[in-house]
C-alpha cells in the first residue's frame, strides 16, 4: 500500500477544501479508440497517455498574451536579437522522429518513455523541448532564428515543475568558408567592445578540450570561432536581462560563469549561470550545432550555434515569482500586477493557509510510475495540489481494485 501526502493551498482566491482522490491505473480503464487535440482526431494505442489536464493547455499560449510575464520576456530576448527571425506558432504535435531522432538522442534516452513524455500514439507526440523544430526551420533555409514556444514533459507536482512550460530557442549559422569565419570573428570583436564597457566579469572555460570535444567535421579554426561568437552572444543577453534587476555596478557587477556540458545535438556544449542574489542560477544550454542536424536539413557547407532557455525559469528569477503554477492563473489579482515590457516584482496576495491531506491507497501490481499518479491528481484536483511526495510504501502481495 502507497501513502502519499499532498499539500494543498489556493494559488488564487478560492480556500482550500477537501477532495477525494480516487487512484486509478491508466492500464485498467478501457480506452476510446481515437482522441480529439488540436480539432484533428487521432487513433490511440498503448503509448496513447495525454490527459485532459494537458490537452486544456494547448491553446493558451501564454507566450503570446501582451503583458504576462512570459510574453514580456520573450519580446526582451527578441528585442536583443533584432536581426533574426521571430517564429512563435508551430503545432505542439510533432513525431518522434523530429523530436528525438533528427537530433540524434540515443535509442535508450529516458525522454523517449512513455513515463517522461506525453504521446498522443506511437507515432505523434506533443514536442519536449523546441529543437524539435530545428531541423525543419533550418531546411527552409532560415539561417537566424529565435523559436519560443510550449511544450510538455511529466513532471512531479511541486512548486517549482510544471507539465506544461515556455522555451525559447536561438540558433545562427553561417558558411564554413574562410571569409564567413572571418565574418564571424569580427563580429565577435564587436561583442567584445561592448563587453568591455559593461560592468560585467565572466567565468569562462575553454572553448574546446577532450571532454567536449571539436565535431570530426570541423576543423579547430571554426569550431572555436563559433563557440567564442556564442559565447559572446550570451554574455551580452544576460547582461541585458539580469544587470539592471541585480543592480550591476564597476564595485558589484554581474557575474557570469560557462560550464562544460553534455547535450545530444551540440558538441562542444555549455551551460551558463548567473551569480544573482547570492547563488549561482542556471540559465540556460548551448553549444555546436552537431553538423549531423544540417545536414538532415539539407544544408551544406553551413555550421552554427543554438541555445536553449526555460522562459519560466528566468521569470521566476526577474519577477520573484515563487511558485511556477501562477504563470497560468486568471486571477485579475496576478495579472494585473504586470506591464507589459517592463520587469516588476510580484507581490504575493493569497491569505489562506496552507492544508494537508494524507491520502493512501492500493497500488495496482501492473507497473505505475510516480508520474501516472501526478497525472491523475491534476485530473482531479487541478493547481489547488502544490505538492506531492510519498511518505511510505509497504510491498503488498495482494491487490485491490
Amino acid at each position: 500500500m502507497a501513502s502519499w501526502l499532498l499539500y494543498t493551498r489556493p494559488l488564487c482566491r478560492y480556500a482550500s477544501k477537501p477532495f477525494i482522490l480516487a487512484a486509478r491505473s491508466r492500464q485498467s480503464t478501457l480506452a476510446p479508440s481515437t482522441i480529439r487535440v488540436l480539432e484533428e482526431t487521432y487513433p490511440t494505442d498503448d503509448y496513447t497517455n495525454l490527459t485532459p489536464t494537458i490537452s486544456s493547455k494547448l491553446t493558451k499560449r501564454l507566450h503570446a498574451r501582451e503583458g504576462h510575464p512570459i510574453s514580456t520576456l520573450r519580446s526582451l530576448i527578441e528585442d536583443h536579437f533584432p536581426d533574426f527571425a521571430h517564429l512563435s506558432s508551430l503545432s505542439p504535435i510533432v513525431t518522434p522522429y523530429q523530436n528525438f531522432d533528427s537530433l540524434s538522442f540515443p535509442d535508450d534516452h529516458p525522454g523517449r518513455s512513455k513515463t517522461d513524455s506525453y504521446y498522443i500514439n506511437k507515432d505523434a507526440m506533443l514536442r519536449t523541448h523546441t529543437s524539435a523544430h530545428e531541423v525543419e526551420v533550418f531546411a527552409k533555409g532560415t539561417e537566424r532564428w529565435l523559436l519560443t514556444a510550449d511544450v510538455y514533459r511529466r513532471d512531479e507536482i511541486d512548486a517549482s515543475h510544471y507539465p506544461v512550460f515556455h522555451q525559447m530557442e536561438g540558433a545562427k549559422i553561417f558558411g564554413t568558408d574562410p571569409s564567413s569565419i572571418e565574418e564571424v570573428e569580427r563580429d565577435s570583436q564587436r561583442l567584445e567592445r561592448q563587453l568591455a564597457m559593461s560592468n560585467i566579469v565572466i567565468e569562462d572555460v575553454q572553448h574546446i578540450t577532450e571532454t567536449n570535444p571539436v565535431q570530426a567535421s570541423h576543423n579547430v579554426r571554426s569550431s572555436e570561432a563559433t563557440a567564442k561568437n556564442l559565447k559572446l552572444s550570451l554574455n551580452s543577453l544576460m547582461y541585458k536581462l539580469f544587470a539592471g534587476v541585480a543592480g550591476a555596478s564597476e564595485e558589484d557587477p554581474l557575474r557570469v560563469r560557462w560550464i562544460e556540458a553534455y547535450f545530444p545535438f551540440t558538441s562542444p556544449s555549455y551551460e551558463v549561470e548567473v551569480f544573482f542574489r547570492g547563488r549561482w542560477l542556471e540559465i540556460l544550454g548551448c553549444g555546436v550545432v552537431l553538423q549531423s542536424t544540417l545536414d538532415r536539413a539539407g544544408v551544406a557547407n553551413k555550421m552554427g550555434w543554438a541555445f536553449g532557455l526555460g522562459l519560466e525559469r528566468i521569470a521566476m528569477i526577474l519577477y520573484s515569482i515563487p511558485d511556477i503554477r501562477l504563470f497560468w492563473s486568471e486571477d485579475p489579482r496576478f495579472l494585473s500586477q504586470f506591464t507589459h515590457g517592463e520587469i516588476s516584482t510580484f507581490k504575493p496576495y493569497s491569505k489562506y493557509p496552507a492544508s494537508y491531506r494524507d491520502v493512501s491507497f492500493w497500488k495496482p501490481n501492473e507497473s505505475m510510475h510516480d508520474n501516472d499518479l501526478y497525472d491523475v491528481i491534476r485530473d482531479i484536483a487541478g493547481d489547488l495540489a502544490e505538492d506531492v511526495a510519498i511518505v511510505h510504501f509497504r510491498p503488498s502481495s495482494t491487490c485491490i481494485y
